[in-house]
């Protein structure tokens, strides 16, 4: 992600994000102008969609520019920092003596075919690609190049004053990004995908990115004003179809002019119809947030959920975990328990560890049980996932589930820290409360929430007794199972609750 830079040194650019995301938000810049760095030293912390990333600099050198004030959201691609890489009295001399050997987004200068002997030295002083979240790799042994000769794209974003300025829409015809007999080039494959299911020709489409990348911002603009033409063709051709006599345009105007006389005064509505937005606090829908309110929404839009509750007596639970914590070995946490009992319930119905392919019209049932767990934090709630969590004891898991904790709270979790799950565990108990019915983390088949455990009057072997009962839900995917697998599932977790023995039984 380096271009030769007119100032000297190499551009380091915003690489890719992975996961089909396309941008991300400065949140902190962690060196300054004139700052000496080392080969993938992190030097910005950025916020996108999946968590908060450290970006480590593929190169050594100094820093001559930053691109961005923080809260600024940047798009994959732009300019991050400008460094000049080796000895002090000559770093960057090479690129600016020779700025015209700029490379696309993450290929180095010294690939460049007009990159001569001095620059490729420098180039090989950096780490290879920049994966964020994820740390750096080797370069690959070999990588695309820039035609010189390929349109520049008539929406692309500019620099000024060392800050990004997103492009408007752009009226006319639009330009074709590349030849019609090339490939056209997309953000990430996801892109491509939603231009397929909407029939879009992506070569009739003119990229902002960087070099005319193709963005879903650009393919999602594309559909917005499909949808608007489509809208005003119709209304034209109703319009046209309408020919109105004479009395019913005299009765019309009368109707129209007796409900104006008839109607109250209303002095918001006025408001709102010149222009006028109502006041108050306005919180951007970006970052996390704004990934769980699309994930959120598109898992209310396309999973026909449905919900199944039970309580249960969770005394014995809990009396098995204090001996456990009494032996003198580590700790374990109650919801690594928790997390035993749901992977031995999903090997007995595995209909719930399992997806929907909806362009296939087929259940894909899963393997391995990536389980994740709801986690608050002040950036809001986040699911981080815990890896193969079927193959993992309660001491495990116990581990894991505080690491994963701890870096959510920090702001640390991955990319890969988020992604993946196949089945969620969701205590929010913790929050005081007994019940819930959860919306499924979509593309996931199900949920098990666990309430408070509080002592509660119940009967106990034929008499009435004070116990710790817990109340457990179970929203589930209605397409990929019937009522009977949902309650069967969520009567043998209930079971392994009220007696942790059953579960010893099965395992």
């Amino acid at each position: 992600m380096a271009h030769a830079s007119d100032g000297g040194g190499l551009e380091f650019r915003l690489p890719d994000l992975g996961e089909g995301l396309t941008e991300a938000e400065i949140v902190r810049w962690l060196v300054e102008v004139g700052d000496v760095v080392a080969v993938d030293q992190p030097v910005v912390e950025v916020e996108t969609a999946k968590a908060m990333v450290e970006v480590p600099c593929p190169y050594g050198g100094v820093v001559t520019a930053r691109f961005g004030e923080e809260g600024t959201e940047l798009p994959v691609g732009a300019p991050l920092v400008t460094v000049a890489v080796g000895e002090a009295d000559g770093a960057g001399d090479a690129a600016a003596d020779d700025p015209a050997r700029g490379t696309d987004p993450g290929v180095g200068a010294a690939e460049s075919p007009a990159a001569g002997a001095p620059a490729a030295e420098k180039q090989a002083e950096g780490s290879g690609n920049v994966l964020v979240g994820y740390g750096t790799s080797e370069a690959p042994a070999r990588r695309r190049r820039v035609r010189p000769d390929r349109p520049a794209a008539t929406g692309v974003s500019g620099r000024a004053n060392g800050t990004v300025r997103g492009a408007g829409p752009v009226d006319g015809p639009v330009r074709v990004a590349e030849p019609a007999d090339g490939p056209v080039p997309v953000i990430s494959p996801l892109v491509r995908r939603l231009a397929r299911q909407n029939d879009l020709d992506l070569r009739e489409l003119t990229g902002s990115g960087p070099e005319g990348l193709i963005l879903r911002a650009d393919v999602e603009y594309a559909l917005r004003a499909a949808a608007a033409r489509s809208g005003r063709a119709a209304d034209q051709e109703a319009g046209a179809s309408r020919v109105p006599d004479a009395a019913s345009v005299s009765s019309g105007a009368f109707a129209a002019a007796s409900a104006t006389s008839s109607a109250p005064s209303a002095p918001f509505h006025s408001s709102a119809s010149s222009g006028s937005r109502p006041g108050g606090t306005r919180v951007p829908l970006k970052g996390v947030r704004g990934a769980v309110a699309d994930k959120l929404s598109r898992s209310r839009r396309e999973i026909p959920d449905a919900t199944c509750w039970v309580d249960a007596d969770a005394t014995e639970l809990m009396r098995a975990r204090t001996a456990m914590n009494a032996s003198g070995g580590p700790r374990i946490s109650l919801v690594a328990l928790l997390a035993r009992i749901c992977t031995a319930a999903l090997a007995r119905f595995p209909e719930l560890n399992s997806t929907v392919d909806t362009e296939a019209r087929e259940i894909v049932r899963l393997e391995q049980v990536h389980l994740g767990f709801a986690a608050q934090t002040d950036r809001g709630l986040v699911v981080p996932v815990v890896r193969d969590a079927h193959a993992r004891d309660a001491e495990s898991l116990t581990a894991e589930f505080a690491r994963l904790t701890e870096a959510a709270r920090a702001g640390r979790l991955t990319p890969g820290d988020l992604t993946g799950g196949t089945f969620t565990l969701n205590n929010y108990g913790v929050f005081g409360v007994d019940g819930s019915t959860p919306i499924i983390n979509h593309p996931e088949a199900a949920m098990l929430g666990v309430g408070r455990i509080v002592p509660k009057p119940w009967v106990h072997e034929g008499e009435l007794a004070v116990r710790q009962v817990v109340q457990l839900s179970l929203t589930f995917d209605h397409r990929v199972c019937d009522g009977g697998t949902a309650g069967g599932f969520l009567r043998y977790v209930a079971d392994c609750v009220e007696q942790p023995a059953v579960l010893l039984r099965t395992l």
